[in-house]
Protein backbone atom coordinates (compact mmCIF):
# COMPACT_ATOMS: atom_id res chain seq x y z
CA UNK A 1 0.00 0.00 0.00
CA UNK A 2 1.49 3.01 -1.13
CA UNK A 3 -0.33 6.82 -0.74
CA UNK A 4 0.53 10.46 -1.48
CA UNK A 5 -2.76 11.31 0.86
CA UNK A 6 -2.77 15.06 -0.53
CA UNK A 7 -0.03 16.76 -2.65
CA UNK A 8 0.05 20.61 -4.21
CA UNK A 9 0.78 20.28 -7.89
CA UNK A 10 3.31 23.26 -7.61
CA UNK A 11 4.84 22.62 -4.48
CA UNK A 12 3.95 19.29 -3.97
CA UNK A 13 3.20 19.89 -0.32
CA UNK A 14 1.18 17.53 1.42
CA UNK A 15 -2.28 18.32 3.29
CA UNK A 16 -5.72 17.21 4.11
CA UNK A 17 -8.63 15.96 1.89
CA UNK A 18 -10.89 17.69 4.26
CA UNK A 19 -8.60 21.00 4.19
CA UNK A 20 -8.04 21.61 0.66
CA UNK A 21 -7.27 25.29 0.10
CA UNK A 22 -8.70 26.36 -3.49
CA UNK A 23 -7.58 30.06 -4.11
CA UNK A 24 -7.21 30.04 -8.17
CA UNK A 25 -9.74 31.49 -10.54
CA UNK A 26 -11.80 28.64 -11.58
CA UNK A 27 -11.44 27.90 -15.36
CA UNK A 28 -14.32 26.61 -16.96
CA UNK A 29 -14.19 23.63 -19.17
CA UNK A 30 -14.27 25.39 -21.91
CA UNK A 31 -11.05 27.26 -21.28
CA UNK A 32 -9.38 24.13 -20.20
CA UNK A 33 -9.74 22.07 -23.06
CA UNK A 34 -8.35 25.03 -25.16
CA UNK A 35 -5.23 25.89 -22.96
CA UNK A 36 -2.29 25.25 -24.22
CA UNK A 37 -0.79 22.45 -21.69
CA UNK A 38 -3.51 20.36 -24.26
CA UNK A 39 -1.69 21.69 -27.19
CA UNK A 40 -1.09 17.97 -27.89
CA UNK A 41 -3.87 16.36 -26.38
CA UNK A 42 -6.31 18.27 -28.38
CA UNK A 43 -6.64 16.06 -31.66
CA UNK A 44 -7.80 13.25 -29.70
CA UNK A 45 -11.36 15.54 -29.03
CA UNK A 46 -12.75 14.37 -31.91
CA UNK A 47 -13.11 10.71 -30.76
CA UNK A 48 -13.01 10.92 -26.89
CA UNK A 49 -15.89 14.43 -26.65
CA UNK A 50 -14.61 14.84 -23.14
CA UNK A 51 -17.31 18.11 -23.02
CA UNK A 52 -19.58 16.22 -24.12
CA UNK A 53 -18.66 13.15 -22.17
CA UNK A 54 -18.21 15.16 -19.06
CA UNK A 55 -21.67 16.53 -19.54
CA UNK A 56 -23.36 13.08 -19.81
CA UNK A 57 -22.01 12.00 -16.35
CA UNK A 58 -23.33 15.31 -14.70
CA UNK A 59 -19.90 16.26 -13.84
CA UNK A 60 -19.51 19.99 -11.74
CA UNK A 61 -16.63 21.22 -11.02
CA UNK A 62 -17.34 21.65 -7.53
CA UNK A 63 -17.93 18.34 -6.83
CA UNK A 64 -14.99 15.36 -5.24
CA UNK A 65 -14.62 13.95 -8.42
CA UNK A 66 -12.33 10.51 -8.55
CA UNK A 67 -10.28 9.24 -11.76
CA UNK A 68 -9.82 5.36 -11.99
CA UNK A 69 -6.97 3.90 -13.30
CA UNK A 70 -5.80 7.37 -15.26
CA UNK A 71 -2.61 5.77 -17.12
CA UNK A 72 -0.62 8.46 -19.30
CA UNK A 73 -2.90 11.44 -17.62
CA UNK A 74 -5.11 11.74 -20.74
CA UNK A 75 -8.08 12.66 -19.18
CA UNK A 76 -6.49 14.37 -15.78
CA UNK A 77 -5.21 17.10 -18.05
CA UNK A 78 -8.68 17.96 -18.75
CA UNK A 79 -10.17 17.30 -15.08
CA UNK A 80 -7.48 18.50 -12.92
CA UNK A 81 -7.48 22.11 -13.95
CA UNK A 82 -11.22 22.10 -13.54
CA UNK A 83 -11.88 20.60 -10.64
CA UNK A 84 -8.91 21.26 -8.23
CA UNK A 85 -9.68 24.70 -8.05
CA UNK A 86 -13.56 24.54 -7.07
CA UNK A 87 -13.98 20.77 -6.03
CA UNK A 88 -11.61 18.10 -4.90
CA UNK A 89 -9.40 15.94 -7.52
CA UNK A 90 -8.33 12.19 -6.03
CA UNK A 91 -6.85 9.21 -8.21
CA UNK A 92 -6.82 5.91 -7.78
CA UNK A 93 -5.02 3.25 -8.99
CA UNK A 94 -5.27 -0.77 -8.23
CA UNK A 95 -3.22 -2.04 -5.79
CA UNK A 96 0.62 -2.31 -7.75
CA UNK A 97 1.93 -4.26 -4.80
CA UNK A 98 5.38 -3.67 -2.84
CA UNK A 99 8.13 -1.99 -4.92
CA UNK A 100 11.59 -2.41 -4.79
CA UNK A 101 13.77 -0.49 -2.47
CA UNK A 102 14.48 3.20 -3.50
CA UNK A 103 11.80 2.54 -6.38
CA UNK A 104 9.43 5.38 -6.59
CA UNK A 105 5.66 4.11 -6.15
CA UNK A 106 2.87 4.52 -8.36
CA UNK A 107 1.88 8.05 -6.57
CA UNK A 108 5.18 9.47 -6.84
CA UNK A 109 5.48 8.53 -10.68
CA UNK A 110 1.92 10.36 -11.40
CA UNK A 111 2.35 13.09 -8.88
CA UNK A 112 5.74 13.97 -11.35
CA UNK A 113 4.07 13.17 -14.65
CA UNK A 114 1.28 15.83 -13.01
CA UNK A 115 3.82 18.61 -12.56
CA UNK A 116 5.48 17.93 -15.66
CA UNK A 117 2.26 18.71 -17.34
CA UNK A 118 2.30 22.09 -17.58
CA UNK A 119 -1.02 22.53 -15.88
CA UNK A 120 -1.50 26.05 -14.03
CA UNK A 121 -3.33 24.47 -11.05
CA UNK A 122 -3.83 26.06 -7.89
CA UNK A 123 -5.39 23.08 -5.93
CA UNK A 124 -4.80 19.70 -4.51
CA UNK A 125 -4.38 16.50 -5.83
CA UNK A 126 -5.28 12.94 -3.93
CA UNK A 127 -3.62 10.09 -5.40
CA UNK A 128 -3.95 6.50 -3.85
CA UNK A 129 -3.96 3.21 -4.21
CA UNK A 130 -7.19 0.95 -4.17
CA UNK A 131 -5.80 -0.71 -0.27
CA UNK A 132 -5.20 2.24 0.94
CA UNK A 133 -7.72 4.45 0.92
CA UNK A 134 -7.37 7.94 2.86
CA UNK A 135 -9.54 8.29 6.19
CA UNK A 136 -12.39 10.61 5.75
CA UNK A 137 -12.49 9.56 1.34
CA UNK A 138 -15.23 6.28 2.08
CA UNK A 139 -18.54 7.76 1.19
CA UNK A 140 -17.89 11.05 -0.53
CA UNK A 141 -17.08 11.53 -3.97
CA UNK A 142 -19.52 12.48 -6.23
CA UNK A 143 -18.46 11.04 -9.06
CA UNK A 144 -16.08 8.19 -10.34
CA UNK A 145 -14.69 7.91 -13.65
CA UNK A 146 -13.32 5.01 -15.60
CA UNK A 147 -11.97 5.73 -18.97
CA UNK A 148 -11.09 2.57 -20.73
CA UNK A 149 -9.97 0.57 -17.72
CA UNK A 150 -12.39 -2.20 -16.94
CA UNK A 151 -10.95 -4.82 -19.70
CA UNK A 152 -7.84 -4.36 -18.01
CA UNK A 153 -9.50 -4.74 -14.46
CA UNK A 154 -10.91 -8.41 -15.89
CA UNK A 155 -7.44 -8.93 -17.49
CA UNK A 156 -6.09 -8.84 -13.97
CA UNK A 157 -8.88 -10.59 -12.49
CA UNK A 158 -9.76 -7.51 -10.08
CA UNK A 159 -13.00 -6.23 -11.19
CA UNK A 160 -15.26 -7.19 -8.50
CA UNK A 161 -12.68 -5.97 -6.09
CA UNK A 162 -12.41 -2.93 -7.46
CA UNK A 163 -16.03 -2.42 -8.01
CA UNK A 164 -16.43 -2.89 -4.70
CA UNK A 165 -14.11 -0.40 -3.58
CA UNK A 166 -15.72 2.10 -5.95
CA UNK A 167 -19.21 1.48 -4.31
CA UNK A 168 -17.81 2.40 -0.44
CA UNK A 169 -15.95 5.36 -1.82
CA UNK A 170 -19.05 6.87 -3.58
CA UNK A 171 -21.66 9.29 -1.73
CA UNK A 172 -24.95 8.38 -1.12
CA UNK A 173 -26.12 10.16 -4.37
CA UNK A 174 -22.39 9.01 -6.29
CA UNK A 175 -22.11 7.58 -9.58
CA UNK A 176 -19.98 6.09 -11.91
CA UNK A 177 -19.16 7.34 -15.37
CA UNK A 178 -17.25 4.86 -17.50
CA UNK A 179 -16.32 4.91 -21.34
CA UNK A 180 -15.01 1.62 -22.35
CA UNK A 181 -14.45 -0.36 -25.88
CA UNK A 182 -17.25 -2.52 -27.23
CA UNK A 183 -17.74 -5.36 -28.81
CA UNK A 184 -20.74 -5.89 -30.63
CA UNK A 185 -23.31 -7.60 -29.08
CA UNK A 186 -22.90 -10.48 -31.42
CA UNK A 187 -19.17 -11.33 -30.40
CA UNK A 188 -18.39 -14.35 -28.80
CA UNK A 189 -17.53 -14.03 -25.18
CA UNK A 190 -13.76 -15.49 -26.24
CA UNK A 191 -13.36 -12.37 -28.33
CA UNK A 192 -15.09 -9.81 -26.03
CA UNK A 193 -13.64 -10.72 -22.71
CA UNK A 194 -11.10 -7.91 -22.75
CA UNK A 195 -8.43 -9.94 -23.77
CA UNK A 196 -8.43 -7.62 -26.87
CA UNK A 197 -9.54 -4.57 -25.27
CA UNK A 198 -13.09 -5.01 -26.45
CA UNK A 199 -16.12 -5.89 -24.14
CA UNK A 200 -19.84 -6.34 -24.67
CA UNK A 201 -22.03 -3.81 -23.44
CA UNK A 202 -24.43 -6.07 -21.69
CA UNK A 203 -21.58 -7.72 -20.03
CA UNK A 204 -20.39 -4.40 -18.58
CA UNK A 205 -23.63 -3.63 -17.31
CA UNK A 206 -24.11 -7.32 -16.15
CA UNK A 207 -20.90 -7.11 -14.21
CA UNK A 208 -21.90 -4.04 -12.40
CA UNK A 209 -24.80 -5.10 -11.44
CA UNK A 210 -23.44 -8.21 -9.95
CA UNK A 211 -21.40 -5.58 -7.81
CA UNK A 212 -24.04 -3.55 -6.72
CA UNK A 213 -24.60 -1.12 -9.28
CA UNK A 214 -27.77 -0.15 -10.95
CA UNK A 215 -27.61 1.41 -14.97
CA UNK A 216 -28.36 5.18 -15.20
CA UNK A 217 -28.43 5.84 -18.96
CA UNK A 218 -26.13 5.36 -21.63
CA UNK A 219 -25.26 7.18 -24.27
CA UNK A 220 -23.31 7.20 -28.15
CA UNK A 221 -21.29 9.86 -27.44
CA UNK A 222 -18.26 8.08 -27.96
CA UNK A 223 -19.59 4.84 -30.49
CA UNK A 224 -17.71 4.68 -33.86
CA UNK A 225 -19.24 2.85 -36.31
CA UNK A 226 -16.26 2.40 -38.43
CA UNK A 227 -14.79 0.38 -36.08
CA UNK A 228 -15.83 -3.43 -37.03
CA UNK A 229 -14.25 -4.22 -33.09
CA UNK A 230 -12.35 -7.20 -34.50
CA UNK A 231 -9.09 -6.65 -34.94
CA UNK A 232 -6.91 -9.71 -34.17
CA UNK A 233 -4.38 -7.21 -32.50
CA UNK A 234 -7.26 -5.87 -30.85
CA UNK A 235 -8.24 -2.28 -30.04
CA UNK A 236 -4.39 -1.42 -29.88
CA UNK A 237 -4.82 -1.71 -33.74
CA UNK A 238 -6.47 1.48 -34.14
CA UNK A 239 -4.58 5.03 -33.16
CA UNK A 240 -3.56 6.30 -30.61
CA UNK A 241 -0.86 2.98 -30.57
CA UNK A 242 -1.22 2.07 -33.85
CA UNK A 243 0.06 -1.26 -33.37
CA UNK A 244 0.58 -2.49 -36.82
CA UNK A 245 3.01 0.14 -37.32
CA UNK A 246 3.07 1.25 -40.88
CA UNK A 247 0.96 -1.66 -42.18
CA UNK A 248 -2.54 0.02 -43.27
CA UNK A 249 -1.76 2.80 -41.27
CA UNK A 250 -3.57 5.35 -43.10
CA UNK A 251 -6.56 3.10 -43.33
CA UNK A 252 -6.51 3.06 -39.58
CA UNK A 253 -6.12 6.73 -38.60
CA UNK A 254 -8.99 7.08 -41.18
CA UNK A 255 -11.23 4.73 -38.97
CA UNK A 256 -9.91 6.82 -35.58
CA UNK A 257 -10.37 5.39 -32.24
CA UNK A 258 -12.44 2.51 -31.27
CA UNK A 259 -16.10 1.84 -30.79
CA UNK A 260 -17.25 3.07 -27.03
CA UNK A 261 -19.93 2.75 -24.59
CA UNK A 262 -20.23 5.51 -22.30
CA UNK A 263 -22.38 4.32 -19.55
CA UNK A 264 -23.88 5.90 -16.29
CA UNK A 265 -24.83 3.52 -13.08
CA UNK A 266 -25.37 4.53 -9.41
CA UNK A 267 -25.20 2.49 -6.46
CA UNK A 268 -28.44 -0.34 -5.93
CA UNK A 269 -30.51 -0.38 -3.49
Amino acid sequence: MRIAPLFAVAALAVSSPALADHHAEAPSLAEVLASEHRADDAPRDQYRRPAETLAFFQVEPTMRVLEYGPGGGWYTRVLLPWIAPQGDYLAMQPDTGPSEDGEPSWAERFSATIAASGMAVAGDATLFESDGIPEGVEGTVDRILVFRSLHGMLNNEIADTQLRTMRRLLAADGMVGVVQHRAPADTSYARANGSRGYLRQEDVIRLFAINGFELVAASEINANPDDPADWEGGVWTLPPVLAGGDSDRERMLAIGESDRMTLLFRKAD
